[in-house]
């Protein structure tokens, strides 16, 4: 037998055993066309041809399984996507956050701190731009926002307490006490 005279002989019952097991059309439509795919590409390992009804219904059986798997598969898939952009969404929070609480404290410390560290934590530039834009040695520059954030870190730790998780990432802060020398609130 070849795809022809199969294809005629089986589709419609094909079909009605799709329309048995999946509730849109469309994509019975879609399965009916995977198997006649599959028909056509396993056609020469049918050994018996008495036994082509049963061969078809096999690979349906299987389509259909295939075909649910990957509805799950893409299910968890999307809930997976919205709670990430739910956290990715609550971490761009917190950071924003902390970002304008930063900027006060930043502020506070003497110009050439506060420019180093805005360029560098604010602005995202890498060490090794500022230190070639301003001139410093990068050695040099890289003690430098060394001590620039022990000065940050002990205002910060003065008004504010921070949650983080088991890799050093800001979770969470929290103001210890609403003081006037105290920039987060």
């Amino acid at each position: 037998m070849n795809i022809e005279q199969i294809w005629s002989a089986y589709q419609s019952k094909l079909k009605g055993y799709l329309h048995n097991n999946i509730a849109n059309p469309d994509d019975v439509d879609d399965l009916l066309q995977d198997i006649l795919i599959k028909t056509h590409h396993k056609l020469p390992t049918l050994n018996d041809e008495s036994k082509i009804k049963s061969w078809l219904f096999q690979i349906a059986r299987n389509t259909i399984i295939d075909f649910y798997h990957r509805q799950q598969v893409e299910k968890e898939y999307q809930d997976s996507q919205e709670n990430s952009l739910w956290y990715e969404e609550q971490e761009q929070n917190i950071l924003q956050q902390l970002s304008e609480c930063m900027s006060p404290f930043i502020n506070a410390l003497p110009e050439s701190e506060a420019q180093l560290l805005t360029a560098i934590e604010i602005n995202g530039m890498s060490q090794k731009d500022y230190a070639e834009q301003t001139g410093i040695k990068y050695s040099t520059l890289k003690s430098q926002v060394q001590k620039s954030r022990k000065s940050l870190h002990q205002l910060f730790n003065a008004c504010c307490t921070f949650s983080v998780d088991s890799q050093g990432n800001l979770m969470d802060y929290q103001p210890k006490v609403h003081r006037p020398s105290c920039k987060c609130s």
